[in-house]
């Protein structure tokens, strides 16, 4: 049952990305982001079922080879398309592996909190940026807008405030946890290229938030 649910959900995304790429209905990059988006959610199921961790670590893996196979050859076009310099997809599935390794048996609320200021964080960002930005930047030879890196912020905040909060209680040391990572992640998201953000962002926020609880709670 528990395979069975994420492995629907799963598919949902992939036939609605593929969906939305064959009939270009959006834009690839908004493609990619409904994708990274709403692959990311699964950890909720997860964490619902009380899956193990083997199973997520063991996906991870299987992705992670789907996502570097993808570069060559025409696999899910709508996530990645062949000679993609970008290694986004690549680092999402690996970055799952190690945070559901990391905190999965003991802590798995670090495992979602890292798992979805990247998910909806980085994704809103991302697709408020594009739709939305009239104030750009440059860092690095990127071009980002502070409305994306607002709605990154924002966003990041609530997640870490919403995951923190179900296990631990709304107080003002788990506001300050969530502000303090949510800052992280954005300054992360805004310096990171080739797609490695999906990498630092979520083990730097899964990371950050445990080391701060530890700290202070």
């Amino acid at each position: 049952m528990q395979m069975g649910l994420v492995g629907a959900w799963l598919g949902i995304v992939g036939v609605i990305s593929e969906s939305l790429y064959l009939t270009k209905t959006v834009s690839a990059e908004i493609t990619r982001k409904i994708v990274h988006v709403g692959a990311g959610n699964v950890i909720l199921f997860a964490w619902w079922l009380q899956t193990p961790a083997w199973m997520g670590i063991t996906a991870s893996v299987v992705f992670s080879l789907v996502a570097l196979l993808s570069y060559w050859l025409p696999i899910l076009p709508g996530i990645n398309s062949v000679g993609r310099t970008s290694l986004g997809t690549f680092f999402y599935a690996v970055s799952i592996g190690v945070l559901t390794a990391l905190f999965w048996d003991s802590q798995p609320e670090f495992t979602a909190l890292g798992i979805l200021v990247m998910t909806w964080g980085d994704g809103m960002a991302a697709i408020v940026g594009q739709s939305l930005g009239r104030h750009p930047y440059h860092v690095w030879n990127m071009t980002k807008s502070w409305e994306g890196t607002s709605a990154m912020l924002l966003v990041s905040f609530g997640v870490g405030l919403l995951v923190l909060g179900i296990v631990q209680g709304v107080t003002p040391t788990i506001a300050a946890i969530a502000l303090i990572t949510a800052g992280t992640a954005t300054f992360l998201e805004s310096f990171s290229r080739w797609g490695l953000d999906n990498l630092t962002v979520p083990l730097g926020s899964a990371l950050l938030a445990y080391g701060l609880w530890q700290w202070w709670g």
